[in-house]
Formats: C-alpha cells, structure tokens, sequence
C-alpha cells in the first residue's frame, strides 16, 4: 500500500467515533497492539529527543531498499501516536517517506486534540522518521 492509500484507511477507521474519547481508547487500544520494542533498542542513542515521555525509536533498511521502523513509549496516548506514523512510514522507501504529507494527523483532528507538550513531541516523532529516511537515502 502507498503511503495516502495507508492514510485514507486511517482517517476511514476514526471516522467511525465521532466523541474524542473514543478517539483516544482508539490511540491506546492501537499502542498496545503494537509489538515491544526488543530490549537492545531501547538506549540513549535511540530515545527522541522532545517528547515528554520517553519514545524509543529503531529504523533499519531492508534488503529492498525500504525502511523498517519499531518503536516503544512509556506513555500509552504516545505509544498510539508512534504506531500510527509507523504504520504509515513502515516499509516506505526513504523517498517516499520524505515526500510525504502526513495529512491524516490533520484529517482525524489528532494535533487540534493534543496538549503542546505532546504536539510538540509529534514533531519530534515525525522529525526523527524523516532524519532516519534522510540518512538512509545517503546510503543508497
């Protein structure tokens, strides 16, 4: 799937909650689906800087030139937010994902609905997905 096709399914699947709450058991219910994060990850080396929670992040390349993200948070809305931009930048070329719009963060009203803190480490999530993209594309 591309990365809007990824996107749109999203945007459908909260569409389906109209009350907010709803929207964040969503965020929460999405986080601990998510897989743990492998132990070795979670280092200094890998924590993103800007988050008030502490959020892991580990991105490899594959053999078909595409990036593999994991991630892990302390926090359970955080830990929703880094498994929905996974899911849409996982096994997403480094092109790909640095032409990205991430237009669902706006279409599902998620940055109107987070604190300022958290907002800010959204940025910070998206930021670092972007570096790992721009560091692989080097590599290519």
């Amino acid at each position: 799937m591309t990365i809007n096709e990824i996107q749109d399914s999203i945007i459908e699947e909260f569409s389906e909650y109209d009350d907010w709450m709803d929207k964040y058991q969503l965020l929460i219910d999405l986080g601990n689906e998510q897989e743990p994060l492998d132990e070795q990850y979670k280092n200094e080396s890998n924590l993103i800087e800007g988050c008030q929670s502490r959020v892991w992040l580990q991105a490899d390349l594959t053999d078909e030139g595409k990036i593999h993200f994991q991630a892990e948070s302390d926090a359970l809305i955080v830990k929703g937010i880094i498994t929905l931009l996974i899911r849409v930048l996982d096994n997403q070329t480094p092109d790909d994902i640095l032409n990205a719009d991430l237009y669902f963060i706006e279409q599902i009203g998620l940055r109107e609905h987070l604190s300022p803190t958290r907002s800010n480490g959204l940025l910070a999530m998206m930021k670092q997905m972007r570096m790992y993209a721009l560091a692989f594309k080097a590599k290519l």
